[in-house]
């Protein structure tokens, strides 16, 4: 009998953002992979689950998902959470759900936190359609990155870091400022984007500061001690 792979939410930030179904699966089942076990370890010992840890993360060989495959078909259920969130986002869990279907493998989602839904639920604009970018590239790529974020006319949300996070801003807006200037570019485009962003959320430094560009770079200016955490961004 075929084992079940089980996708668990985690929290973001907060420890009681886990849901109880969570907590349950986690304690029944063999084994659980998980992209860095010392962060996972930290959730289990604050609830007190002790269970096998299996590291599984961006730059694992195809062994260790044989690892988590062989347990499968041995009939033992194994669990997967990313350091935080919801998995598939950015991380491996994808690919291992890729694989486990390969294998015909039962994959039960176990929904609960997301910083992407999570920014959005306080956005308080139209968020109906949007695009979700992940991380922006540190080098090749990052310009054609933000060209897609200048084009698009639905919102964009993207995840980034403290140290890059003003500095893609400033690209962005470069990008907007030389499509403003070619002949054809539409009136709208004059307007300059506006940008939520998420810092630390749901931890104890929570914050969301809103407003243009140049607003958010004053801001952070003004405050380099906030420059710290884990960022989500929207732009619109």
């Amino acid at each position: 009998m075929n084992g079940t792979l089980y996708i668990i939410a985690t929290p973001i930030g907060n420890l009681e953002d886990i849901t109880l179904r969570a907590l349950r699966v986690l304690k029944e089942v063999d084994a659980i992979a998980c992209e860095d076990t010392r962060v996972t370890s930290r959730l289990l010992t604050h609830y007190s689950i002790s269970k096998p840890l299996l590291s599984l993360h961006h730059h694992s060989g195809q062994v260790k998902f044989e690892k988590i495959l062989t347990l499968l078909g041995e009939g033992k259920s194994v669990a997967y959470a990313s350091d935080a969130g919801t998995p598939g986002i950015s991380d491996p869990g994808n690919k291992l759900v890729e694989e486990a279907l390969a294998g015909r493998f039962s994959i039960v989602p176990i929904p609960g936190a997301s910083a992407l839904a999570t920014l959005i639920s306080v956005s308080g604009i139209d968020m109906q359609v949007f695009s979700f970018l992940g991380f922006p590239p540190h080098k090749k790529g990052r310009e054609t990155f933000f060209k897609k974020v200048t084009a698009s006319e639905a919102p964009v949300v993207y995840y980034d870091s403290p140290h890059r996070v003003i500095k893609n801003l400033l690209l962005l807006q470069s990008l907007q400022i030389a499509e403003n200037l070619e002949p054809n570019s539409e009136a709208e485009s004059s307007l300059e984007k506006q940008v939520i962003i998420g810092r630390e959320l749901t931890k104890m430094f929570e914050e969301i500061v809103r407003g243009s560009i140049t607003e958010i770079e004053g801001y952070f200016t003004i405050h380099p001690e906030k420059m710290k955490g884990e960022f989500s961004v929207i732009v619109y």
